[in-house]
């Protein structure tokens, strides 16, 4: 099954499995405080804020904040593409317009593999390899090869220092977040948060058919999310403190990353510029190229460069593996031989 279609069922199937635990009464929780019975757990950035407000360190959300911190450390961001229900409840902006991307809310805007000219080029090519019709692929400049190695600078190219001068305003609000709980004593973000407002939305309407539970709660809380969802395109690489915590934690994370197998990448094996990975990667992250592009502490483990890549050389192994270079071929002159 395609981990597209994959990354969509999951979050429904959390978001059934908690209307089912409200309808039935089993009290299994949600994303925001998730558990069963005596054991649970908080979301990580609502346990800090928690503690924080109250200057009380609580046994259950510091347990939360470690397991978090654990989960990250091994998975990275991918909560954020295989769990979140923001990335599924952000299709609603679809009805408003025609356009459609593959990063949801990430706000990167880059189309959907199956629309994406940079990849159709690629399949196209290897579709066409050894038929007279097929296209030659463009060939890398001298600078572009020696680009392979990475940056050449140690202190980086200019465009990689932009990037790292580049403020990101995710972790200034997070700092707001965390700022505004101690000052206000509550943990103010939550109000706001789009995860939490996905399942109060789901808890109010059910409340409304099954008790007749009018309040103006039924209305503020569709209505806020559907602002956030259609207004707030840029959410998840903008404004969500959520995703931040989990990219500076990110920072350390060694298991699951993206790697090319340059005796396969068609950069190295045809010196032929490519780019397919950084064409269909929602966070805006370059496989090939990591310097040109977003770190990959952004990473939300959602395959689409393993899937895209025309040549199959991008795996994500559980550990970093070593990997064959690419070989290349020396072809004597003739003259020379015969001469020596």
């Amino acid at each position: 099954m395609n981990t597209k279609r994959l990354r969509t069922i999951i979050p429904l199937a959390v978001i059934a499995v908690v209307a089912v635990g409200f309808a039935t009464h089993v009290g299994v929780g949600t994303l925001s405080a998730i558990g069963w019975q005596d054991i649970s757990l908080l979301c990580p950035l609502g346990a800090l804020m928690t503690m924080i407000a109250t200057k009380t360190m609580i046994p259950r959300a510091v347990i939360s904040v470690v397991i978090a911190i654990a989960l990250i450390l091994l998975f990275a961001r991918a909560f954020c593409g295989w769990v979140c229900p923001v990335p599924v409840v952000s299709k609603i902006r679809g009805i408003f317009s025609k356009k459609t991307s593959n990063t949801d809310m990430t706000g990167t805007g880059v189309l959907p593999a199956s629309e994406n000219p940079l990849v159709k080029a690629a399949v196209a090519d290897g579709a066409g390899a050894g038929t007279e019709a097929a296209a030659e692929p463009a060939l890398l400049s001298a600078d572009e090869q020696a680009a392979l190695k990475g940056c050449g600078s140690k202190a980086g190219c200019s465009s990689c220092a932009e990037k790292r001068a580049a403020l990101d305003s995710r972790h200034v609000i997070l700092g707001g977040s965390l700022l505004s709980a101690a000052v206000f004593g509550f943990p103010v973000f939550c109000l706001i948060c789009p995860i939490g407002l996905t399942f109060a939305t789901i808890v109010l309407v059910m409340r409304l058919f099954a008790f007749g539970d009018v309040a103006w709660g039924v209305i503020l809380v569709p209505a806020l999310l559907l602002a956030e969802v259609v207004f707030f395109r840029k959410w998840c690489s903008t404004f969500c403190p959520i995703s931040a915590l989990m990219s500076l934690i990110g920072k350390a994370n060694r298991t699951f990353v993206p790697q090319v197998n340059d005796a396969k990448c068609r950069e190295t094996v045809e010196g032929a510029s490519c780019e397919v990975c950084a064409a269909v990667c929602p966070q805006g992250i370059n496989v090939r190229h990591p310097e040109a592009g977003m770190s990959f502490s952004e990473c939300t483990k959602c395959r689409a460069c393993v899937e895209a890549c025309p040549t199959q050389a991008i795996k994500m192994p559980f550990l970093p593996q070593k990997v064959q270079g690419a070989s290349t071929v020396v072809v004597e002159d003739e003259d020379a031989v015969t001469a020596s």
